[in-house]
């Protein structure tokens, strides 16, 4: 198997500084990625002194794993979305996609970001998954989407039909992150990396943010950082943790269009242009709730076996993601808690995080401003907002979620589970330092994952994806 290195970071990637003096800004964003990184910029654009802060180095979460689609056709998102929600919030969502995506197109342009307009489609190869794809058009009509039904696409295999979006991006998502970086830095931002968040408290009239290496002073804190981090706000219990698959192919036949299935297991295909060689074709799927599955290597393989059948070519590279499902079906972006001012989050975007975080950017950055008696929130913010009453038509998937966490600690506490992580080498103790869950070993990335709530660790035990923030114990260390 070749080793688990995205391709999109498989180049050359500029480092930047550790904080580690004690500093006062007017917001800190926590999280690297494009969420944190256009929300920095946008804010230091309104002449707020910012920080980003970063925990290990930029790209390194979901967006440097993502399969880097910019689209508002999103599978199956609208049709599962509407059971929660009614037809004018989708439209909101749908409104919220638009703008944010004509944003992005503008700064891609202006900062000669390269991006390909592609069709997006949701297929179907069974009749369980047209009944899924046909429900997904009507509702993508209802929210404003002049999606199309195709009879047949341009794949190497028999379908059922498709939905058909015109006129949707694709691009390499380090090739964005880098643009905002040196806009960030150009507009007074600043970056630190390798400066992870463990902790966040009022005081007073100001927010103490305490990293590994200092504390700083601010007037609001932006956890963008996949799930939260904390455990006061209770978002651990509205999300569900879930990694999927990805692998690079040179192969003889590659689709021009973005395409997603809408059966089970899940595939995922997009091109990408390569200078000065032919294109590559990229797979994804088989995704899981993170660290409840015995093998993630064979989930991986599964999906190898099928695109060298499905097209042929060489892999030359694998990787995996993580993201987070809300109970609403949509993101959550807003305050951390409901009447919270100072404390504000972006999760829940579902694999889905490049196509709304434009949008949530701009939610993020209004918000705030409005907090500080500069402008108001944009007319479709209920559509990504962090505390809803449509929670309550959510609750049986929070249940299901719940559910499915009560059943994890029963299995470890009777198979004690927490045994593996002792008896490997380096030993460290297999209880998660979020809210304690027992590890598992990932034999794909060689990384031990909570079953939990989806933190990871690298074999060390350092922090790989909160929501923890500190590392597993080291066997004998004390405590």
């Amino acid at each position: 198997m070749t080793s688990m290195t995205p391709l999109w970071l498989d180049r050359p990637r500029s480092t930047h500084p550790t904080l580690t003096s004690p500093a006062t800004y007017d917001v800190v964003v926590a999280g690297g990625g494009v969420v944190g990184l256009l929300t920095g910029l946008l804010l230091a654009r309104a002449g707020r002194r910012v920080a980003v802060l970063e925990a290990r180095q930029v790209g390194d979460g979901t967006t440097g794993h993502t399969t880097a689609k910019v689209s508002l056709l999103q599978g199956t998102r609208l049709s599962r979305a509407v059971r929660t929600n009614p037809p004018s919030v989708l439209r909101d969502y749908v409104a919220a996609n638009q703008e944010g995506q004509a944003w992005l197109r503008r700064f891609c342009e202006a900062h000669d970001v390269a991006y390909q307009d592609r069709p997006a489609y949701t297929y179907a190869t069974t009749r369980p998954g047209e009944l899924r794809a046909r429900a997904e058009l009507s509702v993508a009509g209802l929210a404003g989407l002049d999606a199309t039904w195709e009879e047949s696409t341009e794949l190497p295999f028999p379908v059922r039909g498709a939905v058909r979006l015109a006129d949707q991006m694709q691009l390499h998502p380090m090739d964005l992150l880098d643009a905002l970086v040196a806009q960030l830095v150009a507009e007074g931002g600043e970056l630190y990396e390798q400066s992870r968040l463990t902790d966040v408290h009022h005081r007073g009239p100001t927010v103490a943010v305490t990293t590994e290496h200092t504390t700083l002073t601010t007037d609001h804190v932006v956890l963008a950082t996949g799930q939260p981090v904390l455990r006061r706000h209770g978002f651990f219990a509205r999300l569900k943790p879930g990694r999927s698959y990805a692998a690079a192919l040179r192969s003889p036949t590659v689709p021009t269009g973005m395409y997603l299935s809408s059966d089970h297991p899940t595939r995922s295909l997009r091109s990408l242009p390569v200078p000065g060689d032919a294109e590559l074709l990229l797979v994804g799927g088989n995704g899981h709730v993170t660290g409840r599955e015995d093998s993630a290597a064979g989930h991986l393989e599964e999906l190898l076996d099928w695109a060298r059948a499905t097209f042929g070519g060489e892999v030359t590279h694998t990787w995996s993601a993580q993201d987070h499902a809300s109970v609403t079906g949509l993101p959550y972006v807003g305050p951390m808690l409901p009447r919270e001012r100072r404390i504000w989050v972006a999760t829940g975007f579902d694999k889905w995080g490049l196509a709304a975080a434009p949008a949530a950017a701009l939610l993020l950055t209004k918000s705030i401003l409005e907090q500080d008696g500069a402008g108001e929130k944009p007319p479709w913010h209920r559509a990504f907002s962090s505390w809803t009453p449509r929670e309550t038509a959510g609750a049986p998937r929070a249940a299901g979620y719940t559910a499915g966490v009560g059943l994890e600690v029963a299995k470890d506490v009777v198979g004690r589970r927490w045994r593996d992580a002792q008896q490997a080498d380096p030993a460290v103790r297999g209880i998660c330092t979020h809210l304690g869950g027992v590890v598992h070993w990932n034999d794909a990335e060689r990384s031990w994952d909570c079953p939990l709530h989806g933190s990871r660790f690298a074999p060390d035990g350092s922090v790989l994806e909160g929501p923890a923030v500190c590392g597993l114990r080291k066997l004998g260390s004390s405590g």
